[in-house]
C-alpha cells in the first residue's frame, strides 16, 4: 500500500491478524527498505504471535541515494511518527497498542519518535545505534530491549552506554557469535524469539 504523509508517499506492507490489538511498526536501517529479508522474517514470527506488523520505507528512492539523508535521524523519526499516526487513524487499527522494532539507524529513529507518540508501549532494537538519539534516551517512556551481536563490539559498547541512560524497564541481550547483520546460523532466530518475548510482555494481546 501507499502511506500518504504530509509531503511524501511511502510504500508499505500492513498485515493485521484477526482481532489484533497490537501492531509492531518496523524502522529499517540505512540502505534498507520494507523488503528487508531480516525484518520480514522477524515480522512473520511476530504475526505468528498474533501481532500486526507494518513495514514501510522511511525514505523515498531518491532520498535514499543521499548518504547524509540516511543518517538524518530527525527526518527518520518524523517519518516514523507520521506513519504511526497514519496507522492509528485507520478504522482497522484505531486504538491499537504500538510497538517499534528498529534496526541500526532505524533504532535511533524509533527511540526518538517514541518520545512523541503516547501509544508506543514497547521498543526492540536490533544492532541499533542508540547513540544517534542520545539526547532523547532519558525521555523514552516505552520499555526497551536492546539486542546486539556478541562480535559487533563497537555497537555493543554503544548499547551498553545507552542502557545506562534509559530510565525505563530495559534489557540488553547479547547474541553470542553474531555480527552486525546477524547472518550467522540461528542468530536471527534468536533476535525474533527475544523480540516476540518482549512484545508479548509489554503489548496488549
Amino acid at each position: 500500500m501507499q502511506i500518504t504523509l504530509e509531503d511524501v508517499r511511502l510504500g508499505g506492507f500492513l498485515e493485521l491478524p484477526a482481532n489484533a490489538e497490537s501492531v509492531v511498526v518496523f524502522a529499517h536501517g540505512s540502505g534498507s527498505t520494507r523488503f528487508s529479508p531480516r525484518n520480514n522474517y522477524v515480522a512473520s514470527v511476530l504475526r505468528q504471535e498474533g501481532l500486526g506488523t507494518l513495514l514501510f520505507d522511511l525514505l523515498t528512492h531518491q532520498e535514499d541515494l543521499a548518504y547524509k539523508t540516511r543518517f538524518n535521524i530527525d527526518l527518520l523519526a518524523a517519518r516514523l511518527s507520521a506513519a504511526t499516526l497514519w496507522l492509528l487513524s485507520r478504522p482497522d487499527s484505531s486504538g491499537v497498542s504500538v510497538g517499534y522494532f528498529g534496526a541500526s539507524t532505524g533504532a535511533a529513529a524509533a527511540l526518538q519518535a517514541s518520545t512523541t507518540i503516547s501509544n508506543v508501549n514497547a521498543i526492540v532494537s536490533r544492532g541499533g545505534r542508540p547513540d544517534l538519539a542520545w539526547d532523547y534516551l532519558e525521555k523514552v517512556k516505552a520499555p526497551t530491549l536492546l539486542i546486539v551481536g556478541g562480535k559487533d563490539e563497537e555497537v555493543l559498547q554503544l548499547n551498553q552506554q545507552a542502557l545506562a541512560q534509559l530510565k525505563v524497564d530495559r534489557d540488553l541481550v547479547v547474541v553470542p557469535g553474531a555480527t552486525h547483520l546477524f547472518d550467522e546460523p540461528g542468530a536471527l532466530e534468536e533476535v525474533a524469539r527475544n523480540a516476540a518475548r518482549w512484545f508479548r510482555r509489554f503489548l496488549r494481546q
